[in-house]
């Protein structure tokens, strides 16, 4: 069952949304859900569904709320030519960064405990495309909040940056799961190199590979290079990871 919530910010309101199973009353452990770019759309609904009948309660939070309220995103056109890219990444991308991202994840965690439905204790994050990114940050920033932390095609975990995710991975307390796309120039081999030997040096339980064959965005089922049966495959290895790290 999907609800629509609206969650207090510091500087205005969230939009945000629920999934819980439909049979019992909870409480159900918690996974937050990172969307991927292109935004809040029915595609990402199926996925918090799918989560919550496993038997979770599913935050689903608009990490572009800032920007108010925006039409659905048409992925070709969005993202279907250098134009379309450069109007994204100014309009939407701007709204939100690591830092701002990290800050609104502290107030979302506290949001989830004050609600009955939502089971205390560690909870379960998994992130997509940018989410990827927040979830593998969250992971770090609130080592004693989170159990288990996903990661599916995702870009820019190891870079040169000052600010790249891999950096403070040695606070994450957290089982991590990364799966990254092929081909992917935002998280090549050299990238999932350098993020597994920084997990490994630091002690986490830490699975980092690149799927092969699946294209950056293979998992939500609207977008052009979807793959069902990579799809089928994140199911799998995201639900074990959660159900053995929350259950």
């Amino acid at each position: 069952m999907k609800t629509n919530v609206t969650i207090a910010m510091p500087d205005g309101e969230a939009r945000a949304f629920v999934f819980t199973p439909d049979a019992g009353v909870g409480p159900w452990p918690v996974i937050l859900f990172y969307m991927d770019g292109p935004a809040i759309r029915p595609a990402l609904f199926e996925m918090g569904e799918r989560m919550a009948q496993a038997g979770y309660y599913v935050l689903l939070p608009d990490m572009f709320w800032r920007l108010g309220p925006y039409p659905p995103i048409d992925i070709a056109t969005a993202f279907g030519s250098p134009e379309g890219r450069k109007v994204f990444r100014e309009t939407y991308f701007s709204s939100t960064d690591p830092v701002r991202a990290m800050a609104d994840t502290g107030v979302f965690l506290a949001w989830l405990d004050a609600q009955p439905q939502a089971r205390p204790g560690p909870f379960g994050v998994t992130g997509y495309c940018m989410g990827g990114g927040f979830a593998l940050r969250a992971a770090a920033a609130f080592p004693d909040r989170f159990a288990a932390a996903a990661s599916f095609h995702p870009s820019n975990l190891a870079t040169d940056e000052p600010d790249s995710p891999h950096l403070p991975v040695a606070r994450i307390k957290s089982r991590v799961l990364v799966a990254g796309a092929d081909p992917d120039a935002s998280f090549d081999e050299a990238q999932k190199d350098r993020l597994a030997a920084a997990l490994s040096g630091a002690g986490v339980d830490a699975e980092v590979s690149i799927w092969a064959g699946y294209r950056h965005g293979w998992v939500p089922t609207d977008m052009p290079i979807h793959n069902a049966e990579g799809a089928e495959r994140h199911w799998r290895e995201l639900l074990a990871l959660f159900d053995g790290a929350l259950t």
